[in-house]
């Protein structure tokens, strides 16, 4: 992704959290050895990228490895290839992990990425920037959700979009790989391994007509350059900043069925390894989830005795609040289907649709500091009922989004500043058990440009999700995580790279526990260089 401005000042220069891990204690989790004395100023290499967040756990079974992509990304070209599932691992998995490997040097911009296998697409990411003597990093995602479609010979695709030129010379020389662990005596697929996985590359779906649970998952990303990359930073037409949007930074992620509304979520605010106009703050530790960009997910089951009827019903996948006309987001779908085994048809019905009526309200207040205070939000809730094999279920699912920013700029957009708040909470009850998820995402920060053309930045990130499992109102599961980010870096513009003389220190702590067990792990950084690396559990 190309940055076309720094904050309006410059030019750019730049389903859930995974299980706890009991099993594994912090000693298992590989980290490079902090340094020493970190130097007074950025040099031409720092640390490799790291991140705070857990590997995956893996079981203690015998596995075997997949190449599903290897290549060196220039430009615009895929790659493609064939995969086939391992045949000395057979098909009975307890585990799948996606792994990739990357390397790259000299200079180049964040990048967007994804890898397609069978038309789904089971992983998103975007790339680190490079020193001049180059970086290596790595990402594991948990992909055993797939099951279906790895189960079988398909075709695979994957793209890191790249230009490398005289100036931007990095070639991103990548290799992902997949890991299949065996199980141990019978296996029966885990409750969020679904049956069947359709990629949605059009509008119309067609499911098969005993499904009893359906998810949609929605890798929606505001990216590319331009204005979308910094939706949360947009004003309305009558505010004098350069970034428009006409009814200003409240965004939704929606899905329709038939035209109908069926799920509405907050996205997640990414902020890209270019971002907030400071490469500086992402050269070791990037953004949370910025190279595992997580899916959406939505609830779709009270609308499969619709959907069970044998016909192709319009599936739809919006992003309110953009422009018409403005490109920028991406929502490439996936549809997780679980079938009734002791049924031919399953039957049912949508019984209930409320909606509340959206609100968005960005007031805009003129003067030496412009001032844009925005606040937004919408309540769905849907309800059906599937006569099953195994009875009649019940499904309600209530989602409700909300938005509330303030945005303070300055004359010239210096300084630039916004402290922003999204929640998301969901609860889907279906029949005893309930799950409900309260999610908060935050963003805290302000950029300036100094005497001697000094720019600085400093910003904080939240990614926070509660989840607690009721059945028959006694609570059988709970998890929290928080994903903390604080950054504080500062360089001179408008000069060749060694001549910024950047410092910057950075801070991730990534905190998960609940009835699994717990992980807690803090990153510090300081003019590149890894400086603490502690756990806690």
């Amino acid at each position: 992704m190309r940055h076309q401005r720094i904050m309006g000042m410059i030019s750019g220069l730049v389903l859930a959290a995974g299980a706890l891990l009991t099993a594994y204690p912090a000693a298992a989790y590989p980290a490079a050895v902090p340094a020493d004395t970190p130097p007074a100023e950025f040099s031409s290499d720092w640390h490799d990228p790291v991140t705070a967040t857990p590997p995956v756990a893996k079981p203690a079974t015998p596995s075997c490895e997949v190449t599903l992509a290897a290549a060196r990304f220039r430009d615009f070209t895929p790659y493609k290839g064939s995969y086939a599932p391992p045949e000395e691992c057979g098909t009975r998995w307890s585990k799948v992990v996606l792994r990739l490997d990357g390397e790259v040097k000299g200079r180049q911009y964040d990048r967007l990425g994804h890898v397609a296998v069978g038309g789904v697409e089971i992983f998103r990411t975007s790339t680190p920037q490079p020193s001049p003597d180059g970086i290596r990093w790595s990402v594991e995602k948990d992909v055993t959700r797939y099951r279906d479609t790895l189960s079988r010979p398909q075709p695979v695709e994957m793209l890191i979009g790249n230009v490398v030129n005289e100036t931007y010379t990095g070639v991103l020389d990548v290799r992902v790989t997949l890991t299949f662990y065996t199980a141990r005596g019978p296996v029966k697929p885990a409750a969020d391994t679904p049956d069947r996985v359709i990629p949605l590359h059009s509008t119309s779906l067609t499911t098969p007509r005993n499904t009893e649970r359906i998810l949609a998952e929605v890798y929606a990303t505001g990216s590319g350059g331009g204005c979308e990359e910094y939706w949360y930073l947009t004003v309305p037409d009558t505010a004098p900043y350069s970034c428009k949007a006409t009814d200003g930074p409240y965004r939704e992620v929606r899905v329709s069925v038939d035209g109908r509304l069926a799920g509405i979520a907050a996205p997640f605010p990414t902020v890209w390894t270019g971002g907030w106009s400071n490469p500086f703050l992402w050269y070791v530790t990037p953004g949370p989830r910025a190279f595992d960009v997580q899916p959406i997910v939505y609830d779709l089951t009270p609308f499969a005795g619709l959907l069970n009827d044998g016909r192709a019903h319009r599936i739809e996948v919006s992003v309110l609040g953009v422009p018409a006309g403005q490109t920028g987001w991406s929502t490439p779908t996936n549809v997780l289907l679980w079938q009734d085994e002791g049924s031919a048809v399953v039957t049912g019905s949508v019984d209930r649709h409320e909606e509340s009526a959206p609100r968005n309200s960005s007031a805009y207040t003129p003067g030496s500091e412009h001032r844009l205070e925005t606040d937004g939000g919408h309540r769905l809730t849907v309800a059906g009922h599937l006569d099953t094999s195994h009875g009649r279920v019940d499904t309600t699912v209530t989602r409700t989004v909300a938005h509330t920013s303030v945005h303070r700029w300055g004359e010239n957009e210096n300084p630039d500043a916004l402290t922003a708040r999204w929640t998301d909470d969901e609860t889907v009850t279906a029949g005893r058990t309930t799950t409900r998820t309260h999610r908060t995402y935050t963003m805290d920060g302000e950029t300036t440009i100094g005497a001697g053309d000094r720019l600085r930045t400093v910003l904080a990130l939240g990614d926070r999700a509660d989840t607690v499992v009721l059945r028959g109102g006694k609570r059988v599961f709970f998890s929290r995580l928080d994903d903390s980010y604080a950054g504080d870096a500062t360089y001179t513009t408008g000069v060749p790279r060694d001549q910024r003389h950047a410092v910057g220190t950075t801070t991730e702590r990534y905190r998960l526990y609940g009835s699994d067990g717990c992980y807690d792990r803090t990153l510090r950084t300081v003019q590149g260089t890894l400086t603490e690396d502690r756990h806690r559990c």
